[in-house]
């Protein structure tokens, strides 16, 4: 090759790692979000009341009652992964505790994967979900009948489990079931934070609007949000929470409305609280991300993965070998 093309080459080499690893500094030191100033009254009164939350009443409060076979045992948990998954999905959850769901270390600390689901409107799929829950004993379990139409109920029941039964653990990251998540990457990424509260990361959307068709699934009426645009909030298919926020957002969902999406109903409920959402291109969001190794080393999460696509792509990204220039 002529001395032009090596240095063509070499440029291309150079400008995809400046967009690569770039992007995610600009990110972190620039594009994130202002803190707010906690002048509202209100936005006081949650925050203090989530810091003085007490938690001995709120196992026999529980706004759904859920399985008591999954637990963190009192144990410092530094990453709680909540994995939204639908009653008759075992296989799925199968695939995850074969794959990903199966670090339980990363960086010497601890990491736990747990699912969240409602009631099976089957009576033999819920004595399939008992036997899987008292051989695995990962299931939170709510008394809801499982469908499209309660998941913010479920993203409810998360939180609430979550600051009862789990309120040693550092960081929460809800995720749902076609997910594939970058345990090792993200762990590192959180250990990075300088800021240790008010955590609230993921993929950030800007101005989303309302659904207003009554014919729509996700019809939301004006009398339940009025507003015409949504606060900024994170992409439901996977983010982050540190516990202090899913304190707050339990505090905050007293006020909000259950018919909103449970992505929206956890923006709502931030914002309520004064926290501000932190946003990280390195969530796929709903978008489905072209295998890479190396990409799936660096990145987050990449949604809409086949069964056998998280088989090989958790074997690979696995197998300890590093990523050069």
């Amino acid at each position: 090759l002529r001395t032009h093309q090596w240095c063509f080459i070499l440029f291309n080499v150079l400008l995809f790692h400046v967009l690569l690893f770039g992007a995610d500094l600009l990110e972190e030191y620039f594009l994130r979000s202002l803190p707010l100033s906690y002048t509202d009254a209100k936005t006081l009164e949650i925050r203090e009341r989530a810091r003085k939350l007490d938690l001995d009443p709120l196992e026999a409060n529980l706004s759904y009652t859920a399985s008591s076979a999954a637990t963190c045992s009192n144990q410092e948990i530094f990453l709680l992964v909540l994995v939204c998954s639908s009653p008759e999905n075992r296989t799925r959850r199968n695939v995850i505790r074969q794959t990903w769901g199966n670090v339980t270390d990363a960086r010497g600390y601890a990491v736990l994967t747990l699912f969240a689901l409602g009631k099976p409107a089957s009576v033999t799929t819920q004595l399939e979900i008992d036997e899987e829950s008292q051989k695995h004993r990962d299931i939170i379990e709510g008394s809801f009948i499982d469908s499209p139409e309660r998941q913010t109920q479920k993203m409810l029941m998360s939180v609430e489990w979550t600051v009862t039964f789990c309120p040693r653990a550092r960081y929460i990251l809800k995720t749902d079931e076609d997910v594939f998540v970058g345990i090792p990457s993200l762990v590192g990424y959180l250990l990075s934070l300088t800021q240790l509260e008010d955590i609230y990361l993921g993929r950030v959307v800007h101005q989303g609007v309302p659904d207003r068709d009554p014919e729509s699934p996700g019809f939301v009426p004006t009398h339940q949000y009025s507003e015409e645009l949504y606060p900024d909030y994170c992409e439901g298919s996977a983010f982050v929470m540190s516990q202090d926020v899913a304190r707050k957002v339990y505090v905050a969902a007293q006020e909000v409305p259950v018919s909103v999406p449970p992505d929206i109903f956890v923006g709502i409920c931030a914002k309520k609280a004064g926290v501000t959402p932190i946003h990280s291109s390195r969530f796929s969001g709903e978008k489905h991300i072209s295998y890479n190794r190396c990409c799936y080393k660096f990145i987050f999460t990449s949604s809409n993965m086949k069964e056998d696509e998280l088989f090989e792509d958790w074997k690979e990204t696995s197998d300890g070998k590093d990523c050069s220039l």
